[in-house]
């Protein structure tokens, strides 16, 4: 079994000599992440079409089929796959795609199942690319006719791979939507024009080395190692939304000198609109953290902000871009740091103007006890962490649901969503008076900075366009997991990975 197993460069050397001896090679490549007779019927179709059948695997890092997936490591699927006669070598694939391996190993023929014939289901588009390259090597892909079931069906019906709750939880959302109509309504979001409101944060992560106690005093000394700058506050937002809708705006502030901001026009889409106020006698938000690069374990923070009011002046400029602009747009998302952009007046006419309003009002170590949420009234939407609320409601005794009803009358929030971390989370419904519960779908928790960000910005489209509570909990959900599974800001939201693990998930 192990003697069939290679890496994909001894591999290549392997197929090269069997190439000049006039044998065709054929190549298979996915997950395989439940072996069953599906699988094995493939394989026997595509052995019968050359002489040598290779099968690569898509590692786990790679499998984004949800929550945990892949079910058996890459090194269990690699041995399932090598014990199988019909099979002549099995490699593990380094890359997202197929692609890398058709231009090493030539193959003659590339086969695929017949549900990837249809090339509009392949949400992640990357069929294509994997038909370009085998053209390209001079090769052609075949697709096998046999009848073919779905590792995610089956690990999805199975009770010791799922939750009874998870299951509910999903078994009503396919109820109502099949993934082919969630796949066009969230395609639908591009119609939405979205303007973001908020301050602009640079994130920047100094990755170290920990070198020890410092010979003199008492302090950790750090080896710098690399640095690395991300876009936060309200610019991450909108990275996160353009992905999936054509006209966003953002309104924000940076400092008096413009610091970094040819860092953010780099970083920021295309399709996104900015408009910055400069702040007088201000810099622009820095967020300095330094980590272990082993671990990845914050050691320290350092800011570098000043967060007093906007001048007088550049309030009433705020105030009349504010009138003009928000008409204009179908949704409005408030991310309101409390770092003195948006005072106490323009917050009352954020309400008053916007169609639908969505908030995240931060509580963190630089406005701690001096910021809240009490200036926004009449709200569609509002994401607050359970530690957060119970800091807003100075209230630690009660439940997280006694608080979110209190505090959804008080401030007449429509859907307050509360996240918990590990516990997943809640949704409550002012209306109807009605909770809704999604599990926390990380995998691996790297870094939980920006994951509220993300999850609002999802939530806020799947609410403005309708979607049900439970519906848009799990979206967004998913939102929140890819950016908890990555440092701070690097990455945006990938509505292609969001539809990869839908379309598995409603299996």
């Amino acid at each position: 079994m192990k003697e069939k197993i290679f890496t994909l460069e001894n591999l290549k050397k392997i197929i090269e000599k069997k190439r000049k001896k006039g044998k065709k090679v054929i190549l298979c490549h996915g997950v395989f992440d439940l072996l069953h007779i599906g699988h094995i019927n493939h394989f026997k179709e595509a052995k019968n079409l050359g002489d040598i059948l290779i099968v690569t695997l898509t590692p786990d890092i790679y499998v984004n089929k949800g929550p945990g997936r892949p079910a058996f490591n890459e090194k269990l699927r690699l041995q399932a796959i090598a014990a199988l006669s019909i099979v002549d070598y099995v490699s593990l694939n380094n890359t997202v795609t197929a692609t890398n391996i058709i231009k090493k190993i030539k193959p003659n023929i590339f086969c695929k199942g017949p549900d990837y014939k249809n090339h509009k289901d392949d949400v992640s588009g990357q069929i294509k690319e994997e038909i370009k390259a085998i053209k390209k090597v001079g090769g052609k892909i075949v697709y096998t006719k046999s009848e073919t079931f779905s590792s995610s069906k089956l690990i999805n019906s199975f009770d010791n791979f799922n939750n009874p709750k998870d299951k509910i939880f999903i078994k009503k959302i396919k109820k109502n939507y099949t993934f082919l109509k969630i796949r066009n309504l969230i395609d639908d979001f591009k119609k939405l024009k979205v303007l973001i409101i908020g301050e602009t944060i640079i994130d920047q992560y100094v990755f170290c080395e920990a070198l020890g106690k410092s010979g003199k005093e008492p302090v950790l000394v750090l080896k710098d190692l690399n640095t690395e700058e991300y876009l936060g506050g309200a610019a991450a937002l909108s990275r996160h939304i353009s992905p999936f809708c054509k006209k966003i705006s953002l309104l924000s502030v940076i400092g008096e000198k413009a610091e970094y901001l040819s860092l953010i026009k780099k970083k920021l889409p295309k399709n996104i609109d900015f408009k910055f106020i400069k702040k007088i006698n201000s810099p622009t938000i820095l967020k300095r953290r330094f980590l272990d690069h082993i671990n990845k374990n914050k050691v320290l923070g350092v800011y570098k902000i000043n967060d007093s009011i906007l001048p007088k002046k550049q309030d009433k400029t705020l105030n009349n871009i504010l009138k003009k602009m928000i008409p204009k747009y179908d949704l409005v998302i408030v991310s309101d740091y409390g770092h003195g952009f948006i005072s106490n007046k323009n917050a009352s006419l954020i309400c008053k103007l916007s169609k639908y309003l969505a908030l995240n009002a931060q509580v963190n170590a630089a406005n701690v006890g001096y910021h809240g949420m009490r200036n926004y009234q009449n709200l569609e939407c509002v994401i607050i962490n359970r530690k957060e609320m119970h800091h807003e409601m100075r209230d630690k005794n009660n439940t997280t649901e006694f608080l979110m009803k209190k505090l959804s009358h008080q401030q007449k929030i429509k859907n307050l969503v509360v996240t918990r971390g590990s516990d997943g989370a809640l949704i409550y419904n002012k209306n109807k008076n009605k909770f809704n519960f999604c599990k926390a779908y990380a995998n691996r928790v790297i870094d939980r900075v920006g994951a509220g960000d993300a999850m609002l910005s999802i939530i806020a489209l799947c609410l403005k366009s309708g979607f049900s509570n439970d519906l848009a909990l799990l979206i967004s959900s998913l939102a929140a997991a890819q950016s908890a599974e990555t440092i701070g800001n690097k990455e945006s939201v990938s509505k292609i990975k969001i539809l990869k693990i839908l379309e598995h998930l409603l299996k």
